[in-house]
C-alpha cells in the first residue's frame, strides 16, 4: 500500500506540486499498525488533481478528491485554512493555501498531523511524534475552539484513544466536557459510526470507561451505559444502551437488536434447547454472554440439537393431510410445530416411521 501511496506522490510532484500522505496511515505506519485508506495533501487544486487522475470522483465543497488506484483507496485534500463553521460540524467556507503547516494546524490531534514524503521521509512540523511516542491524544491549537468548530472531534478523540489505547490530554479532556452538549447537535447517523467504532474495537473496554468519565453517555442519550455488561459483538452492545428508537440502523442490525432486547427482558431461559434452535447460536451466544454465561454452553448445545430448521424434519405436510385423512388448514402448521419442539427437546425420533407413530397416537 505504501509503494502505491508514494506512486500517487510522485505522480503529483511531476506535475511540480508539492505532496505528502498525511495523518493516520503516516501514524499507523509508525506504530506498525494496518491502515486500509491513505489521505493525501497537496498544494493541488481540485482541478489540477483531477487533470492527473481523470477517473477521481471531486467534493470541491471540501476542496477533497476520493481516487481508488489500484484497488486502494485515496482521499487527495488541498492545502487549505477552514473559516467559520456552523452547526458545531461544518465549515462555512474554505480558503486554499500554498503552506503545509497552515493545513496542518487545521486538523484535529496532533498525531493526525504527521506527514511522509515520496522519499518516506517523516515530516513533523508540529512536533507531534512527541506526542505519538508519549502516546496521548492532543488537540491542535486551542482545544476549546476546535471542540466547538467541530463536536464530532470528541468522539474522534475518544475512538482514537480506544484504538491506540493512548491517554487524553488534560487541557483536552477539560474541553471536551465542557463542549460536550454540542454532541446533540450531531446526526445520529455520524455519531453512530464512531460508536461502532469504538464498540467493536478490541480495547472496547476502556472506550465505554471514557465514555462515562467524560460524561458523554447524557448527550449522547446511552441510556444504561452505567450497567453494561461488555461483550465482544457489538451488537450486544447497542441492544443494551435502549437506543432502537433514536440512532438509525440497518434492518438487519435493527433486528438482532431488537431480537436480543427481547429475550434479554423477557429474561429466556438462554440455555433452553427450542430457545437456541428459534433464535440460533449467534443472537443466543450474546444473550448469553451478557448474562454473564459461557458462550461455549450455547454454541455445544446447538451442535448437539436435532435439526436446525422444520425442512429437515423427515415427514412433510402432504404426508400429515394424506395420514390423518383431512382437509388442508391452518391445523396442519400447527401439527408440525408440535413435532418441531417434541424433535428439538429430544423427545421424538426424527425418523419418519417414528413420526408416523406419533401423529397416529396423538392426532388419529
Amino acid at each position: 500500500m505504501l509503494e502505491v501511496s508514494i506512486e500517487i506522490l510522485k505522480k503529483l510532484e511531476e506535475k511540480n506540486f508539492k505532496a505528502y500522505i498525511v495523518g493516520g496511515f503516516v501514524r499507523d505506519y509508525i506504530l506498525n499498525i494496518p491502515s486500509i485508506d491513505v489521505d493525501i495533501c497537496t498544494n493541488a487544486k481540485p482541478k489540477e488533481v483531477l487533470e492527473i487522475f481523470p477517473t477521481a470522483i471531486p467534493n470541491e465543497d471540501y476542496g477533497s478528491i476520493s481516487l481508488t488506484y489500484k484497488k486502494i483507496n485515496f482521499e487527495i485534500t488541498t492545502f487549505r485554512k477552514e473559516k467559520k463553521y456552523v452547526d458545531h460540524r461544518k465549515p462555512l467556507e474554505i480558503e486554499y493555501t500554498n503552506d503545509l503547516r497552515e493545513d496542518l494546524v487545521r486538523r484535529d490531534f496532533t498525531i493526525n498531523t504527521l506527514c511522509m514524503t515520496s522519499e518516506k521521509e517523516i515530516i513533523d512540523v508540529l512536533n507531534s511524534m512527541k506526542d505519538l511516542n508519549g502516546k496521548l491524544i492532543k488537540v491542535v491549537g486551542d482545544p476549546e475552539k476546535k471542540l466547538e468548530e467541530d463536536a464530532l472531534r470528541i468522539l474522534r478523540c475518544v475512538r482514537f484513544a480506544t484504538k491506540l489505547n493512548f491517554k487524553i490530554e488534560n487541557k483536552t479532556i477539560h474541553a471536551i466536557k465542557r463542549n460536550s452538549k454540542y454532541l446533540k447537535t450531531l446526526s445520529y447517523t455520524r455519531k453512530k459510526e464512531e460508536l461502532d467504532k469504538i464498540f467493536a474495537s478490541k480495547n472496547v473496554k476502556y472506550g465505554i470507561k471514557l465514555i462515562k468519565k467524560l460524561g458523554l453517555d447524557k448527550p449522547l442519550e446511552l441510556e444504561n451505559i452505567k450497567k453494561l455488561k461488555i461483550v465482544d459483538d457489538i451488537h450486544g452492545i447497542w441492544a443494551q444502551l435502549n437506543v432502537l428508537n433514536k440512532y438509525s440502523f440497518t434492518k438487519q442490525e435493527e433486528q438482532i437488536i431488537f431480537t436480543i432486547e427481547k429475550l434479554l427482558n423477557e429474561k429466556t431461559n438462554i440455555l433452553d434447547l427450542y430457545i437456541i434452535y428459534k433464535y440460533g447460536a449467534y443472537i443466543t451466544s450474546i444473550v448469553a454472554e451478557i448474562k454473564g454465561i459461557k458462550k461455549e454452553k450455547v454454541n455445544a448445545i446447538y451442535r448437539e440439537l436435532s435439526i436446525y430448521n422444520k425442512n429437515e424434519i423427515n415427514f412433510s405436510g402432504e404426508q400429515i393431510i394424506k395420514l390423518l385423512n383431512k382437509e388442508p388448514g391452518k391445523w396442519v402448521s400447527e401439527v408440525i410445530n408440535d413435532l418441531e419442539k417434541q424433535i428439538v427437546y429430544k423427545k421424538l425420533i426424527n425418523s419418519e416411521d417414528k413420526i408416523r407413530e406419533y401423529i397416529i397416537k396423538k392426532y388419529k
